[in-house]
C-alpha cells in the first residue's frame, strides 16, 4: 500500500513522573523503556518522520543511541502535571509547520509507556485509517469485566450500583462486549485535530489489541510484569 500522506509520529516523554520516577528511561531488559517505541516507530512503512517531544535533557541524552529527531525542547508549561497532552500536540504540529515547513497530514501518537506495541500494530492502525478513510483511529482493548458489574462506594464504604438502572446478573458470555481506549496508538487527521483538539470524530475507528499488549507502565508493578513478559519471550 502506498500513500502520499505526510505522517508524523510523536513520542511524548516528559521528565516528571510521580508513579515511577524516571520511568521513560528506566532500563527494561537492557535498554531504556522509551527505546522500544522509538525502534518500532522507525520500522513503520508509512511514517516518514519520528520525533521526540520532551522537556528533559536527560531523556534526550538517553535517546541519542536510537537516533531520534528532537527538533526542539518542549516548553515547561506543557510538561507539568496539569498540562494537557492535546495542547502539546497542537504546539508541536504548529511549530513543525512554522519553523521546519513540515505540514503533516496525519499525526501518530505513540506513548513510550507501551513497550509491547509492535510496528505491526502501528502500521495496521494506519491502514485502518487509510482504508476506511477515517478521521482517526484509536487503539482499544476489551473491558475485563462487564460494565454491569462495576460498583461505586459511598463515603462510608457502602457498595452501590454504578447507575440507577436495574442490574440483572448474567453469565459472562451473555454480556455485550465493551472496549476501552488503551492509549497505545492514536492516528489522527491533523486538520480535524487542530480544529477540535480531540481524538474522537464521526469517523473514528478502533484498532483492537490484546490485554497483554495494552499494559501501560504506570508503576513498578507494571514495569516488572512487562520485564517478565519480555524475558520469558511471551
Amino acid at each position: 500500500m502506498t500513500t502520499n500522506l505526510k505522517i508524523l509520529a510523536i513520542i511524548p516523554a516528559r521528565g516528571g513522573s510521580k508513579g515511577l520516577p524516571g520511568k521513560n528511561i528506566r532500563i527494561l531488559n537492557g535498554k531504556p523503556l522509551i527505546a522500544y517505541s522509538i525502534e518500532e516507530a522507525k520500522k513503520s512503512k508509512y511514517i516518514d518522520r519520528v520525533i521526540l517531544s520532551t522537556d528533559s535533557q536527560e531523556i534526550i541524552d538517553a535517546c541519542k543511541p536510537y537516533d531520534i529527531e528532537v527538533p526542539f525542547i518542549r516548553p515547561i508549561e506543557l510538561a507539568t502535571d496539569n498540562a494537557l497532552a492535546v495542547d502539546n500536540y497542537e504546539y508541536t504540529l504548529n511549530r513543525m509547520k512554522d519553523e521546519f515547513n513540515y505540514d503533516a497530514d496525519v499525526l501518530v501518537v505513540l506513548q513510550p509507556t507501551s513497550p509491547l506495541r509492535t510496528v505491526e500494530d502501528i502500521d495496521k492502525a494506519i491502514e485502518i485509517y487509510i482504508n476506511k478513510k477515517g478521521d482517526s483511529v484509536v487503539s482499544v482493548c476489551e473491558l475485563p469485566h462487564p460494565i454491569e458489574r462495576v460498583r461505586k462506594l459511598t463515603e462510608d464504604g457502602k457498595i452501590r450500583n454504578y447507575s440507577d438502572k436495574k442490574i440483572v446478573l448474567k453469565n459472562r458470555q451473555d454480556y455485550e462486549k465493551l472496549f476501552v481506549p488503551n492509549g497505545v496508538v492514536f492516528v489522527l487527521n491533523v486538520d480535524l485535530f487542530l480544529k477540535h483538539k480531540t481524538y474522537y470524530f464521526d469517523n473514528t475507528y478502533a484498532y483492537i489489541m490484546s490485554k497483554k499488549q495494552s499494559i501501560d507502565v504506570d508503576d513498578i508493578l507494571d514495569f516488572s510484569l512487562i520485564e517478565l513478559i519480555i524475558k520469558q519471550g511471551l
